[in-house]
């Protein structure tokens, strides 16, 4: 196969596509000195304040792994923890100041290398792209993990 997107199919093409942006949040994630769960747990908190079950079904890990990632969090001062308000037994995990501040500046910095890897293409296909990933993940109900962003 040679390097024309038309040789590619679209099972290939969404899997190297995701390997793209896996690299480029990795390497924001160093950046900023974040894992990639952290790195996807601020990202997740701009949005909102979650409470432990629907934090951990939206990052797709277990309790015990959510556990660890939010108490490494905690630590870092990056996120706390408060009571839920609509149910006394649980809790709610909501950015800190400090935490709001890093994913804001991680989002921005991660949002524009991953706009990069759509450079190569002109505006009527990033706009095609864009609705066809679109639709992929509305029918798939994928969680919303990166929230939308409006292009410049």
């Amino acid at each position: 196969m040679g390097k024309s997107g038309a040789d590619l199919g679209v099972v290939a093409g969404l899997v190297r596509a995701s390997f793209l942006v896996n690299a480029v949040y990795a390497e924001s994630a160093r950046e900023y000195g974040l894992t990639v769960q952290q790195g996807q747990l601020l990202c997740v908190l701009m949005g909102r304040p979650y409470g432990m079950g629907d934090l951990g079904a939206t990052l797709g890990l277990e309790k015990s792994s959510l556990t660890g990632l939010a108490d490494r969090a905690v630590r870092r001062g990056l996120v706390r923890r408060e009571p839920d308000p609509d149910d006394r037994r649980a809790v709610q995990v909501v950015l800190t100041e400090e935490g709001r501040e890093l994913a804001e500046d991680f989002y921005a910095a991660t949002c524009r290398r991953v706009d990069e890897l759509a450079a190569v293409l002109s505006t009527q296909d990033r706009d095609r792209l864009a609705t066809l990933l679109g639709t992929i993940v509305r029918e798939n109900e994928a969680p919303t993990v990166f929230l939308d962003v409006l292009q410049p």
